[in-house]
């Protein structure tokens, strides 16, 4: 049957539906009856004429990206990852807004001519009102997870499309996003989407878990399962508490359970007594459990739930504890710390160097061009019992081999036409006492790694021109990102000096393997200015770049930006051209760099219009004396954010304030 004879019955299909039957006994399930329904009896849809896809402007994009931007920041690698488990079968994702606009869109760049056509972009409106039947659309009206297969769709135009949708809602069950995988070319039965189902709503609850985490990451969370095998890693009733073990709010699990106990209708629920238990019970978990794990019996019912406890990050009394099992540690080394934060080489590293920092011994550090190998070096040094000592580094590769060893050995007096009257000392002679650290020392030319070899077996120096030796007390940390295992086998490097160097080897990652990227973003920009942050869609943009000038092109990168930001807040616009290009390192491409940040305000539970908004914003900036921080603060957005909300609603400060 040809395309246009297959809109045709499609379109004769729906105009005869009556809610029961249809053309050719293909009934549609009940949620897309419905939905054909008010496509044509409340929006006035017609189906035999189809409407092209609505793409909205950049700065109407912008608006809808930041209102939803503390999500988008959340979801970022849940739906990076959905998308690599479905690229290969053909799929592309979409994130929509409660308002049905793709503010987040992951395709195959060869289809994106036909993937724009078809309204699978980003920034398309697929709210039901305007795109007729569909998966996200659908979903908002029906709030429920769903497939929309080929003809199920309103617009004739779509009957090739397949759509899988699933809801993605706030603490307090209200609609935040639909997750959203679709496919330009599918199998014609409805069933060969099932798999794609599950996996939609799978990502959908992981994304909502991840918000639920960051948005009450200040309260103590209570997260428990069915199974105390599985609780740790996969936990699906999560419960936010205050200091009485009130329930402040839960996820759709955590609130599907308070509804069958019949107690989501009080305007307070207590967790002891939801677990039939004393409030002692379950702040003791962690401390009196050998697991961390305590099973609880559900109220009314012979249900056994097994629960363990998320400590907030600013408890008191945590930090407390946390102190006093430190205490009994070995105190932490600053300058090596701070260089990472959980990236497992990295901290393997940090461990050995933390253990050899008071030895005299030399040490090899590895790392590509860019890694950070002389910030390590500087870091042992200043940690170690030579941290009053100086540190003395030299890079083999940048200094002319015809002066290389004057640099490094010094010279005696006379022994140059210009020379120092009195001579001078060598690098090595500088370092005594302390560190000299050699980077590229796979770049020294083969005779001065004899004499390098030489003083490190002696423990003297002979300055150029010089008849007695100088004695010296130095530690060695050399670098390079050679092999040199390799360049001892061509001839170029001498082994003995490798074994001389190589007291113990310490490796670098390159940044794009580091799992701590975010971290040392916020760290480097820090550094450069403190007072300046990074907007959503710019850390999304950093975290997705492959880096092959690790991290010295990380720190020219952030402080280009932070040079040509004009406010506060950097933006993937102020990053260098080849951001605004870049791709992941896969095929498919990543589209939606430019989210915008903001977050949901918990008190804004119902969606309100817009004068409904203004009143709201305007009561509570009055409220606290018109201290936008402190609105910002309520909010939980930033204040650039809150600025722009009162330039939007006309709201002015008055001039006595």
């Amino acid at each position: 049957m040809s395309n246009m004879s297959q809109q045709r019955r499609h379109i004769e299909t729906i105009l005869s539906y009556g809610g029961h039957q249809a053309i050719g006994n293909s009934t549609p399930p009940e949620l897309i009856g419905r939905s054909w329904q008010r496509c044509i009896n409340e929006y006035g849809l017609d189906p035999s004429r189809p409407r092209p896809a609505r793409i909205v402007t950049q700065q109407t994009l912008l608006e809808h990206q930041d209102s939803v931007d503390e999500l988008l920041n959340v979801a970022r690698a849940g739906v990076e990852q959905l998308f690599t488990q479905v690229a290969s079968l053909g799929y592309v994702l979409l994130l929509s807004d409660y308002r049905g606009i793709t503010v987040q869109f992951l395709g195959n760049t060869k289809d994106d001519e036909r993937l724009h056509k078809a309204g699978l972009y980003l920034g398309a409106d697929w709210s039901e009102q305007y795109a007729g039947t569909c998966a996200v659309g659908t979903c908002i009206q029906e709030q429920q997870a769903l497939t929309c297969h080929r003809t199920n769709h309103f617009d004739s135009s779509h009957i090739n499309l397949t759509c899988t949708a699933a809801p993605i809602k706030d603490p307090f069950g209200q609609l935040l996003a639909v997750l959203d995988i679709s496919a330009l070319d599918s199998p014609r039965t409805s069933d060969s989407q099932n798999f794609a189902l599950h996996l939609t709503q799978l990502y959908a609850r992981l994304i909502e878990d991840a918000y639920f985490l960051r948005r009450y990451r200040h309260s103590l969370i209570f997260k428990c399962d069915q199974s105390r095998e599985l609780v740790q890693v996969n936990g699906q009733l999560l419960f936010a508490l205050d200091e009485q073990g009130q329930v402040l709010a839960a996820n759709t699990a955590g609130r599907d359970l308070l509804s069958q106990c019949q107690v989501t209708d009080q305007a307070t629920i207590s967790l002891p007594n939801l677990l039939e238990c004393q409030w002692r019970d379950i702040l003791s978990i962690t401390y009196e459990s050998k697991d961390g794990i305590r099973a609880f019996r559900l109220v009314g019912t012979q249900q056994t739930l097994f629960g363990m406890l998320i400590e907030p990050t600013l408890n008191v009394s945590y930090q407390r504890h946390l102190s006093n099992v430190l205490a009994n540690q070995e105190e932490p080394v600053s300058e090596l710390d701070c260089l990472c934060a959980d990236d497992p080489a990295m901290r393997k590293t940090i461990s050995l160097a933390k253990r050899l920092r008071h030895r005299d011994m030399n040490l090899l550090i590895l790392g590509d061009t860019g890694t950070g190998k002389e910030v390590l070096a500087q870091a042992i040094h200043t940690s170690s019992q030579r941290s009053e000592e100086p540190f003395v580094a030299v890079n083999c590769a940048a200094i002319p081999e015809s002066l290389i060893e004057s640099e490094l050995f010094g010279y005696a007096p006379g022994t140059f036409t210009g020379g120092r009257a009195k001579g001078a000392k060598g690098l090595i002679q500088q370092a005594h006492g302390g560190t000299l650290f050699l980077d590229e020392i796979g770049d020294m030319p083969l005779h001065l790694q004899t004499r390098l070899l030489r003083v490190l077996a002696e423990g003297q120096v002979l300055p150029l021109g010089a008849v007695q030796p100088v004695n010296i007390d130095i530690r060695v940390l050399a670098a390079t990102h050679c092999d040199l295992s390799q360049r001892i086998a061509d001839g170029h490097f001498r082994e003995d000096l490798f074994y001389r160097l190589n007291g113990a080897t310490l490796k670098l990652p390159t940044l794009n393997a580091r799992a701590d990227k975010q971290y040392l973003i916020q760290i480097l920009l820090k550094k450069i200015n403190p007072s300046v942050r990074l907007r959503a869609d710019a850390m999304s943009a950093l975290l997705a770049y492959s880096w092959p000038g690790n991290i010295r092109q990380l720190k020219n990168t952030l402080t280009f930006a932070e040079a040509i930001c004009t406010s506060d807040e950097i933006t993937v616009q102020h990053l260098p051209e080849e951001f605004m290009n870049h791709r992941p390192h896969t095929e498919v491409s990543h589209l939606s760099l430019r989210t915008t940040p903001s977050v949901i305000s918990t008190a804004m539970q119902d969606r309100p219009s817009d004068s409904s908004e203004c009143a709201s914003l305007l009561e509570l900036l009055q409220q606290q004396r018109w201290n936008v921080s402190a609105v910002a603060r309520v909010l939980g957005i930033s204040r650039p954010t809150v600025y722009r909300r009162m330039a939007k609603q006309h709201i002015v400060q008055p001039k006595n304030w």
